[in-house]
């Protein structure tokens, strides 16, 4: 009966190797990470998934607060005017802002827009905070959702309404704002490979790919299982142009009055699709043990037999001392526990039932392997804990196993073009540092430039797409 209760929940999902994309719809829904409300275009985050997101949300907002970034809450609307000031801003965002024309059954005079990002809302802060050099730097962050009218939507990756931090600084200085926007960007990547075991590559985007305002915009990109790269974090430096655009300066120690640096960063809930694309399964999740908001589940078996579900109970209790451990006491079969815990990526669940308790024993069962280990009940604890450290570096040796397996060097278009289509993934190639050549290769092969990677190969003389000399190594990839 457990077999065929399992056999069925598994069957309820399509193979990621038949269709990927169902594959992770089918995931995103049985696992109950969110649920489409009846705003077309925006999620409803249910518990499981909210959990993740207060796991990752917790972590990194520890990160910031170790750099000496504070927490602040900005409104949701932004005046028209006030978004108008800064240009190339504007016309970034103009396609995917949402606007509002009415309060209540009267026209507003003067429309504003639901926040698509906050810059706007920052720099008109700052320019009547800031006076002084004694007042540099600003390192402020928001945890908030934004909206960005979408004409493609897809549950975490790509959705109206998306739930995010958006960090928001200003320095007195470009080297202060600098080192900002590099720290930010290595919070992320420490993150991702030591949180999430996802390995990134760490770099500058393009002058086409930057984002709108920035004078640079670095990245990190991921990659995930079907070899397409998601952009997992940006760190944006936007020298002083917002700063001229809203009127934001201080005098300094010379007593000249100047315009302050700003800078700006976010990640978003896309990092919970980057999850489930980089380590789940044809069961189901796959958490890595610092963000699985559940890390530990106990399972009793014929709990209806004397002293089975009292031992299950002290071992949960136990477990819960130094670890984020469940009991499942539910009425369901084995079973389906077993086969809920894995859809649900529970790192290590502990079966314990009456042969277990005459033996003095237990078995833990890891999520990642499905490898069971029999421990003596007094060391279950310890166990666990080595347990859950060694799936932890387990899953990003893999996923480093599977980036670099799926990461190939091209040499000329003819060769891009044949690589990405055989073995998707990123691909290293030498780039001339000229428009026409990025678009070429987007507009034929469906391929962007992820990023600049900070550490530069030498992998050929010539640009990939012009055969002129090359000035840069970009890792180029299909993307969502």
């Amino acid at each position: 009966m457990a077999k065929e209760e399992n056999k069925k929940m598994v069957e309820d999902i399509t193979s990621m190797d038949v269709d990927f994309a169902q594959w992770y719809t089918d995931i995103v829904k049985k696992a109950e990470l969110c649920d489409y409300s009846s705003m077309k275009g925006c999620i409803i985050l249910e518990p499981a998934g909210q959990a993740i997101w207060e796991m990752i949300h917790d972590n990194l907002d520890k990160r910031f607060k170790d750099t000496g970034v504070q927490n602040v809450a900005m409104p949701l609307f932004i005046p028209e005017s006030l978004l108008q000031k800064e240009k190339d801003h504007v016309e970034g965002f103009a396609p995917e802002v949402a606007w509002v024309t009415m309060g209540g059954l009267e026209p507003l005079a003067e429309k504003c827009c639901v926040r698509p990002t906050s810059e706007t809302l920052f720099s008109d802060y700052y320019a009547r905070k800031v006076h002084s050099y004694r007042d540099l730097p600003k390192d402020y962050n928001q945890w908030c959702s934004v909206v960005r009218w979408e004409k493609t939507t897809r549950p975490f990756l790509r959705s109206r309404e998306f739930w995010w931090q958006e960090g928001h600084t200003c320095h007195a200085t470009l080297e202060d704002a600098q080192w900002r926007t590099e720290t930010m960007l290595n919070v992320y990547a420490d993150f991702c490979e030591q949180d999430l075991a996802i390995p990134v590559i760490k770099g500058q985007k393009t002058e086409k790919e930057k984002f709108a305002g920035a004078v640079e915009t670095y990245s990190i990109e991921a990659l995930m299982h079907d070899g397409k790269a998601l952009q997992a974090g940006t760190s944006h430096n936007f020298g002083d142009g917002f700063a001229k655009a809203y009127d934001v300066t201080f005098t300094d120690k010379d007593n000249q009055l100047k315009h302050v640096f700003q800078t700006s960063w976010g990640v978003t809930t896309r990092l919970i699709g980057a999850l489930i694309m980089v380590h789940g399964d044809d069961s189901g999740l796959v958490l890595p043990p610092k963000v699985a908001p559940t890390q530990v589940i106990v399972i009793p078996i014929a709990a209806h037999k004397e002293g089975v579900m009292e031992k299950a109970t002290e071992i949960a209790e136990d477990l819960k001392k130094n670890y984020r451990a469940k009991l499942d006491d539910s009425e369901k079969s084995p079973g389906f526990k077993f086969a809920e815990a894995e859809m649900r990526g529970i790192p290590i669940r502990v079966e314990i039932g009456p042969k277990d308790i005459e033996a003095g024993k237990a078995v833990l069962v890891r999520r990642d392997t499905r490898e069971k280990i029999e421990v003596e009940l007094d060391k279950i604890e310890e166990e666990v804990g080595k347990l859950l450290e060694t799936i932890q570096n387990d899953m990003l040796v893999r996923a480093r196993e599977h980036y670099a397996a799926h990461t190939s060097v091209a040499h000329n278009f003819d060769e891009l073009k044949a690589v990405i289509d055989s073995n998707p993934g990123f691909v290293k190639a030498m780039w001339c540092g000229d428009r026409a050549c990025e678009d070429k290769i987007k507009e034929e092969l469906a391929v962007t430039s992820r990023n600049i990677p900070f550490e530069q190969e030498h992998v050929g003389d010539v640009c990939v797409c012009c055969g002129k000399p090359a000035k840069k190594m970009v890792y180029w990839g299909r993307a969502y």
